[in-house]
Formats: structure tokens, C-alpha cells, sequence
């Protein structure tokens, strides 16, 4: 039996749940999973479905026989295989709680991807993943040779074949074409003191003014900087005992955790794209299930 998600977006009309849930009946589809959004400020409509085919019928028929329907309403709609693995390319630079955090829930199920690749402009990590069997692509960037290295970055994705970018604490910016060319398939993550507190060691800075918050910001990457729709957010509460250092293995702790909820989502198709701001759709049952390691 082969389980499938389907997405839509259109404005929002009458009949349209009715439509979707009546042409998946027809096929022999079994519905296990629904979330649905009215935006009332845009007018557009946003779902989620999981279901089942019964009856064994395969991706490209659903497709096809869905083009009526989705033409009628003016659909944003795709039809996703669940058992396929969305290709990811990860991208650090020297601080690698974030990569190791991800690497760790691939390894034991809990983020069923394809990490198809590693980049850095550093070679701090290449042995941890080269360990990991993943391929490791050192891409030095300095301000003479910036266009170079986002060409070269460009190559490793389109040779990987990579669906999503994940800026796992990758310190450097992308340009804007990059951010075009990639839009809602880079997700970027940073501490919660921005625009507060910029530049080196904000932890620090935080920790001088007594910040009693911290927090992390996983978000989709534009051409404005860490201003992207966000995706996943969370926070950690300090008290004044606690020291410079306390804040920085907190707020680390908070980045991984944010990160890989954000990962987890898009890679399960639960994120839209709504102007500047996300519609995140809840987990569906069994979603987070690991795998046993042998």
C-alpha cells in the first residue's frame, strides 16, 4: 500500500475540501492525515493531506487525474511520494553543533533524508563526515574570490541534485542570486538577539546585559539577511547564575533543536511559502518515528 502527501495552495473558495476528498475517495484513496488554513488577510487557502492508495494507484496517475480538479480552482498542488528522500546538502563553517545534531538524527532515522553532501570554507569537519560516508567539498571564501566560490557552491548542487539547502551555521552570506535561484530550498538558523545584538560573540554581549531569554530562528533564506519567513523559533530562560559560557551551551542547544524541527517540516511538506510569513501545518501521526539501528 503506498502512502502519498498532497499540497495545495489556491484562493479560497467553496468547495474545494469537497473536491479533493471526493476525487481521493474515487481513486481508493484512504485519507489518514488533514490540516487546512483559511488566510483571511490574503484570501488564500492552504492544505495538507495524507492518505493511502488501496487500490496500489502510483504518483502519476493521482497527477493526471487531479488536473481537472486543480485547473478548475487555479492549484499550487503537488502529489509527494512519502517514501521518497529529499536530497539535502548541509553548509558549516566552524562551529558544528548544528551539523552534528543533524548528522545524529539522519544516522538513526529520525530525519529521513539523503544527505547528498557536505560544504565548507573550512576544513574543521571534513573528517567527521567523511566518517559519515558523505562527500565533503571544502569551498574557501574570501571578498576576492566571493563569485568564484558561489559558482563552485552552484556546481555541488546542481551535481548532487539537492532539493534543500540546510545553513547549518554556514557564516557566510549568499548573494542574491543564489537566494533567487533557491528560494524556499534554503533554510537558515540563528540566535534570537538579532538585530540586538550583531556581530562576534553575541552570547557575550547578552550575558553583559543580563538577557534572561535566549532563543534561536530557523527561517527560509532571502536576499534580505536572517530576515527570511520563519519557520520554527524557540527559547530558553537564564537566570542571572549562570555565566558567559552557560549562555553560549544553552543557546547552542536551542539552535540544534530549532534547526532540525525546521528541517523535519519542510522535508514532510508541512511548510507554505505565505508573503513574508510561513504556514506550518502540525506533525502527522508516526512522523517522527526513528528507525533501529542495526
Amino acid at each position: 500500500m503506498k502512502s502519498f502527501v498532497l499540497t495545495v495552495t489556491c484562493k479560497s473558495t467553496r468547495g474545494i475540501v469537497a473536491a479533493i476528498t471526493g476525487y481521493l475517495a474515487e481513486k481508493g484513496c484512504n485519507i489518514t492525515d488533514s490540516s487546512q488554513f483559511d488566510d483571511l488577510e490574503t484570501g488564500l487557502f492552504f492544505m495538507r493531506l495524507s492518505f493511502n492508495s488501496e487500490e496500489g494507484v502510483g504518483l502519476e496517475e493521482l497527477e493526471s487525474g487531479f488536473a481537472p480538479i486543480a485547473k478548475r480552482f487555479d492549484m499550487n498542488v503537488r502529489f509527494h511520494d512519502s517514501e521518497h528522500r529529499m536530497k539535502v546538502l548541509l553548509m558549516v563553517s566552524r562551529f558544528g553543533h548544528c551539523l552534528n545534531d543533524l548528522l545524529y538524527r539522519w544516522k538513526i532515522g529520525a530525519l529521513p533524508i539523503n544527505i547528498v553532501g557536505v560544504v565548507s570554507n573550512h576544513f574543521d569537519y571534513q573528517k567527521v563526515v567523511v566518517n559519515h560516508d558523505i562527500p565533503f567539498h571544502h569551498i574557501p571564501v574570501t571578498k576576492a574570490n566571493k563569485p568564484q566560490a558561489e559558482a563552485r557552491l552552484l556546481e555541488v548542487v546542481e551535481g548532487s541534485g539537492a532539493d534543500l539547502i540546510v545553513l547549518a551555521r554556514y557564516m557566510q552570506v549568499l548573494s542574491d542570486a543564489v537566494c533567487k535561484k533557491m528560494s524556499g530550498r534554503i533554510i537558515n538558523i540563528h540566535h534570537s538577539f538579532l538585530p540586538s545584538f550583531k556581530g562576534a560573540n553575541p552570547y557575550k554581549q547578552a550575558f553583559e546585559r543580563g538577557v534572561k531569554l535566549i532563543g534561536a530562528t530557523a527561517h527560509y533564506v532571502t536576499a534580505d539577511l536572517d530576515e527570511g519567513p520563519i519557520i520554527e523559533q524557540d527559547v530558553a530562560r537564564i537566570t542571572h547564575a549562570q555565566s558567559a559560557d552557560d549562555y553560549v551551551t544553552v543557546g547552542r542547544d536551542v539552535e540544534s533543536q530549532v534547526l532540525a524541527r525546521a528541517v523535519h517540516a519542510h522535508i514532510h511538506h508541512r511548510t507554505f511559502m505565505n508573503g513574508n510569513r510561513t504556514i506550518v501545518f502540525p506533525a502527522s501521526p508516526g512522523s517522527y518515528k526513528s528507525e533501529r539501528l542495526g
